[in-house]
């Protein structure tokens, strides 16, 4: 399951295109669940690329700075050490 919350978006549809047309101040949030495929690997000499679908065949991608791809995997072996979720 997919979902998108568009805050305060404003879009134009012209000759085919989508273009914004709203204000900068605008912030979306997007969740993937049941996620059944997940790809990690590297984006450009920089960063790290997580992608993730699920089974409907809906997508996610992540582009991490190494800093921030460490992080992500230290608090999942810290998961795997002390909670629940990996019992």
């Amino acid at each position: 399951m997919f979902t998108l919350d568009l805050a305060e978006f404003m879009f134009e549809l012209k000759d085919g295109a989508i273009k914004h047309v709203g204000p900068s101040n605008t912030s979306a949030t997007a969740k993937l669940y049941d996620v059944e495929g997940v790809e990690v690997r590297e984006f450009g000499d920089e960063r790290v690329k997580l992608a993730f679908e699920d089974d409907e065949g809906n997508e996610v991608e992540v582009a991490l700075f190494p800093e921030a791809a460490a992080e992500v995997a230290r608090g999942i072996e810290a998961l795997e050490d002390d909670g629940r979720v990996f019992e």
